[in-house]
């Protein structure tokens, strides 16, 4: 860099607002402060010239453009675009392919011979570069349009309330409750009536044209239903039951409330509907080991007085939360890569306009672990794979802008 001849570590962190060769970047000294007590760096404000611009552009030609492009916008899949980026971000993380903390092998390979100058006229270079433009829907996927699953499951769950209840809880006796179980335990119970592993010849023919996707949505709906006690009648002795239940507690948790997401609680549950089970468990026409051997030793009278007592009881909430609409994913992300992916802080990457593919890449390596970084692997973890999808669209296709920092006199 040109200033004064020094040379060592130094920092830019201003974009050039467009590709002029004679363009040059400005840094605000506090956001280099900032940068600096983050990363523990030596990093100070520097001017990028024209000769600054043109130097880096040799080391990217060299160097660079092989992967990412002749104009820093990559035409190579699983590759980024490094035209417009912000120049901070560029060259730490240039400085972290070069030290080996990050990286694939060839990356290293290409950042270990330059010199710190060097890494910044390349950070300098890439930043004056007018972004790449909003990408479009790769052959064959389109953009995709995520549902709410919960509006979803609402809508799929309709054909059931004339037995379950509105909101799942039942009102006919000898109907089961749907309230209060982990979206694991229905799904693998409405599996189950699907392939006539639970013999209900109702159940399986309302469940043929469920799609896994709809028993999901469906499961996640009633999980976040308010639970209530089934509002049918006990015919058992509920004192006697609790007595004759203790046993059950191991698995189906103290007054019916598991804490296994696969084991359905018993708590509020429609009584003749659990003497109806247990009988099923014990006869085998119910096929569960387990079960079978509780159920052995259980008369009807045994059968109906824990009934009562497992209906007494008050279901509680699932611990399961409602997903992130990609609305409210892209609000998280924005706030620290810039509305719409366009970010303002020098240290972070902007996101707008990125590849695609690259983009689900990372997302993927920050949800496994591949990519370290404690920010990203906390707000990825709650991420599906369609929410990857959806948010890797969403900003491929978002307009990049160029940011500028402005030097303004101290007091």
């Amino acid at each position: 860099m040109r200033r004064g001849g020094r040379t060592g570590v130094a920092l830019i962190s201003a974009l050039v607002t467009g590709a002029v060769a004679g363009a040059y970047a400005l840094c605000v000294a506090a956001q280099a402060a900032k940068v600096e007590a983050a990363k523990g760096g030596d990093l100070r404000p520097l001017r990028a010239n024209a000769a600054d611009v043109a130097d880096g552009r040799r080391v990217a030609d060299t160097a660079c453009a092989g992967c990412h492009g002749a104009n820093g916008i990559s035409s190579m899949k699983d590759v980024p675009n490094l035209a417009g980026q912000r120049p901070v971000y560029l060259y730490l993380e240039l400085k972290a392919y070069r030290s080996g903390t990050r990286g694939t092998s060839e990356m290293r390979a290409v950042a270990k011979p330059l010199n710190d100058q060097a890494l910044v006229q390349l950070a300098a270079y890439y930043a004056s570069l007018e972004p790449a433009q909003p990408g479009a829907a790769p052959p064959g996927k389109a953009a995709p349009a995520k549902p709410d699953p919960v509006q979803s499951g609402k809508t799929a769950a309709a054909a059931c309330a004339g037995c379950h209840g509105e909101t799942g809880v039942s009102k006919m006796s000898g109907t089961p409750s749907l309230v209060g179980f982990d979206p694991q335990y229905l799904v693998a119970a409405m599996t189950a009536y699907k392939n006539g592993q639970r013999k209900n010849d109702t159940m399986k023919s309302m469940l043929a044209g469920v799609s896994e996707t709809d028993m999901g949505d469906i499961a996640l709906y009633y999980a976040l239903q308010k639970p209530a006690r089934a509002q049918t009648p006990s015919a058992g002795d509920e004192v006697a039951g609790k007595a004759k239940a203790a046993p059950c507690a191991l698995c189906h948790g103290d007054k019916g409330i598991s804490t296994n997401p696969t084991i359905p609680g018993l708590a509020g549950q429609d009584a003749q509907y659990l003497v109806d089970a247990l009988l099923a468990y014990k006869e085998g026409s119910r096929a569960d080991e387990t079960m079978k051997t509780a159920a052995a030793s259980i008369d009807d009278k045994a059968a109906k007085d824990m009934a009562a007592f497992y209906a007494s009881q008050q279901p509680q909430p699932t611990k399961v939360r409602k997903p992130l609409s990609i609305a409210d994913w892209v609000q998280r992300c924005d706030r620290c890569h810039g509305t719409n992916g366009n970010s303002m802080e020098p240290d972070l990457p902007a996101l707008a306009a990125q590849r695609q593919d690259y983009l689900e890449k990372v997302l993927h390596a920050y949800r496994t672990g591949a990519r370290k970084n404690t920010e990203m692997a906390a707000m990825s973890e709650g991420l599906t794979e369609a929410d990857v999808e959806s948010l890797a669209a969403y900003y491929s296709r978002q307009k990049a802008r160029s940011v500028v920092y402005v030097l303004v006199p101290g007091k």
